[in-house]
């Protein structure tokens, strides 16, 4: 089992949800966690009888909603404080110094810090990396109409201070209008679907499926992302 945070402010839900979708179709057992103080989750995934805490499917992907720690997860789910739960992966989406060390985010096997250039989202997302202990390597996961330098250039000025281990490389995602729109779509629809997704956007999920996977070709995540195109 491979727990991968995504930190940061920023509204990164649609973007975990369709990751955790390409992996599914790759048979992968997927749980995404909402941990957030907003719980966006709970407003855009369909529940029949929502509860303070529910854990419900999505399109062959586990929600967890409305939780505060892993163990009371396992309690929900009737498994024992000393067993693993068995998915393949766990997806970790937080926004609070809180959320890292309940879900013991430090020794996740990897954490992206997802975020625009918008100031408030910088700037808050950064606080969620207030409590950290240790220093933690993060990949960016940067939206951006332009992708200027000097943004990225801002964000390392902000992060000064931090206990913070930028990764060389970074992923990339358009702020696309037409993106905007599949986005709120799915989201009427309770569906997760791609075909009208920019081909940018798309590469942007392709390249980060297949990072998380990291024993799974190009050319099967692409086959996976045509799967859910066809809406097979």
């Amino acid at each position: 089992m491979k727990i991968i945070g995504f930190i940061g402010a920023y509204d990164k839900s649609d973007l975990i949800i369709y990751i955790a979708k390409i992996l599914t179709v790759l048979g992968k057992k997927v749980l995404v966690i909402d941990a957030t103080t907003n719980q966006k989750a709970r407003y855009i995934v369909p529940v029949i009888n929502p509860t303070i805490m529910y854990v419900t499917e999505y399109e062959d992907i586990d929600i967890a909603v409305g939780f505060s720690n892993e163990d009371d997860i396992k309690k929900y789910l009737g498994i024992p404080e000393d067993q693993e739960m068995e998915y393949d992966f766990i997806f970790v989406d937080t926004d609070t110094p809180e959320g890292i060390e309940k879900f013991d985010l430090e020794n996740a096997q990897k954490n992206y810090f997802v975020t625009s250039f918008d100031v408030y989202s910088l700037k808050r997302g950064l606080e969620a990396l207030t409590g950290l202990k240790n220093a933690m390597s993060l990949t960016k996961i940067l939206f951006s109409k332009e992708m200027l330098k000097e943004e990225d250039d801002y964000l390392n000025f902000l992060s000064l201070g931090y206990k913070v281990i930028w990764n060389e490389y970074r992923i990339y995602f358009p702020i696309e209008n037409g993106d905007l729109s599949a986005i709120y779509e799915n989201q009427r629809v309770s569906k997760i679907k791609f075909k009208k997704l920019s081909v940018q956007y798309k590469d942007g999920l392709a390249y980060l499926a297949e990072e998380i996977l990291g024993d799974v070709s190009e050319s099967k995540v692409r086959r996976a992302i045509k799967t859910i195109e066809k809406g097979v």
